[in-house]
């Protein structure tokens, strides 16, 4: 384990993130799992596909 995440560790325990803090955590990792969970049921739109130049992108 890095040395780093071990003083980043000691960190939080001394100085736990407030409340706010956790919330906004929990509501970005919350928004991303609802965003995967959207595209994985309904799918990519094709419109934001990206059509490749190269050898294997070209129709």
């Amino acid at each position: 384990m890095n040395p780093l995440w071990l003083l980043r560790m000691t960190r939080w325990v001394r100085r736990p993130p407030s409340l706010q803090r956790v919330l906004l955590m929990l509501a970005v990792v919350g928004a991303s799992l609802a965003l995967a969970a959207v595209e994985r049921t309904v799918g990519w739109p094709e419109a934001l596909t990206v059509d490749g130049f190269g050898p294997a992108g070209r129709p």
